[in-house]
C-alpha cells in the first residue's frame, strides 16, 4: 500500500498515520522525521536544511524534495509507505509524481481527513499543557480534576502560543492557501478518498481502511 495522508492541522493525521501504517505494515514517513533523521545524521541535505532553520526561514522545496526522494530509496519503503506532511503544495506533488514514475511506482490513494474549521479550533484552542511534566489535557474533551492544574504532578497547565484561537485560525488560512490545492490535484487523478475525521479514533481508522479496500 502506497498512501498519502492529507488534512488540516488538528485533523488527527499523526494518530491515523500510526494506525494505518501498523495495519498495512508500512513505514509512516513524516516530513518532520525526515528532517530530524538528516540533521541528526549530519547528511549534506541535513546540514543545508539546518542553515535555513537556524536562520528562522522555511526550508526550500528543493531540499525537502531531495530528502523525500532519498527516504523512498530506503529498504523499508520498497513494499509500501504512508506519507504524512508531504506533499504540502502542488509543486511538491508534481515532483513526487515524477519520482514515482522514474521508479515505476504507483500511488494507491490519497486519503483526506475532512473536518470543519470550527471543530479544529475547538480541538486545538482547548488544549492545555503542563509546565512541569508536559502532559496534555483539554478544557472540553479531557478536563483535569482541578481547572488549570495537572492531574499527574499538580503543576500549572498553560495554553501553547500556537494553540491560541487567532494562531490556529492563521494556520488554517495557510493550509487553505498552500495545501488545499493538492486535494484538487489528486482528485483530478482519481486518487482521492475523503474520510470524515470527526468522531472516535478507531471508527475513523476503520472508515479509512474500508475506503481503501
Amino acid at each position: 500500500m502506497r498512501l498519502i495522508l492529507v488534512g488540516p492541522p488538528g485533523a488527527g493525521k499523526g494518530t491515523q498515520a500510526v494506525n494505518l501504517a501498523a495495519h498495512y505494515a508500512i513505514p509512516h514517513i513524516s516530513t518532520g522525521d525526515i528532517f530530524r533523521l538528516n540533521i541528526k545524521g549530519e547528511t549534506e541535505l541535513g546540514k543545508l536544511a539546518k542553515t535555513y532553520m537556524d536562520a528562522g526561514n522555511l526550508v526550500p522545496d528543493s531540499v525537502t524534495n531531495a530528502m523525500l526522494e532519498d527516504r523512498l530509496t530506503h529498504s523499508d519503503a520498497q513494499s509500501g509507505f504512508l506519507l504524512d506532511g508531504y506533499p504540502r503544495n502542488v509543486g511538491q506533488a508534481e515532483f513526487l509524481a515524477e519520482v514515482l514514475v522514474k521508479r515505476s511506482i504507483t500511488l494507491d490513494a490519497v486519503l483526506e481527513l475532512s473536518i470543519p474549521n470550527e471543530e479544529i479550533i475547538k480541538r486545538l484552542s482547548g488544549r492545555r499543557i503542563c509546565r512541569n511534566c508536559g502532559a496534555s489535557s483539554h478544557v472540553i474533551f479531557d478536563k483535569p480534576k482541578v481547572d488549570g492544574v495537572c492531574d499527574n504532578c499538580a503543576s500549572e497547565l498553560y495554553q501553547r502560543q500556537d494553540d491560541k484561537v487567532e494562531v490556529v485560525a492563521n494556520r488554517l488560512k495557510v493550509y487553505s492557501e498552500q495545501t488545499e490545492p493538492i486535494i484538487e490535484f489528486y482528485r483530478n487523478l482519481g486518487l482521492l478518498k475523503v474520510i470524515n475525521a470527526v468522531g472516535d479514533v478507531s471508527e475513523i481508522s476503520a472508515s479509512a481502511i474500508a475506503a481503501l479496500k
